[in-house]
């Protein structure tokens, strides 16, 4: 029985890796197996960098509220307290907003949680 090499399937995975691997120097680009380690490294900080845009969007809208909250004469953790206690729903990110462009409707959330007198 002669032996199979699993060309076709082969070629195609091999193909797939050096697709994603087009634009990286030398080696990187050419040479399967030194591609397949690039490509999933970088699929792996790629996967890791999507969180890390999260988390610091989130920590920038906090940074906006508290300052917009301290201009106003509350704290962040006060004021969200309020918010939460109101049952205001409105999201960081959305506050943030207002917090930074629209400071009158921000100054109307703060007044009906009650976190401003």
């Amino acid at each position: 029985m002669p032996r199979a090499k699993g060309g076709f399937k082969t070629r195609q995975r091999h193909k797939k890796y050096l697709k994603l691997a087009k634009g990286s120097r030398g080696a990187r680009s050419k040479l399967y197996r030194i591609a397949r380690a690039s490509v999933e490294k970088g699929l792996a900080y790629a996967f890791v960098g999507r969180k890390n845009t999260k988390r610091d969007y989130r920590s920038l809208w906090i940074v906006r509220i508290g300052a917009a909250a301290k201009q106003i004469g509350t704290s962040y953790s006060k004021l969200m307290g309020a918010i939460h206690k109101s049952g205001i729903t409105v999201d960081r990110k959305n506050l943030a907003e207002m917090a930074a462009h629209d400071q009158p409707s921000f100054l109307a959330i703060a007044k009906k949680a009650g976190a401003v007198s």
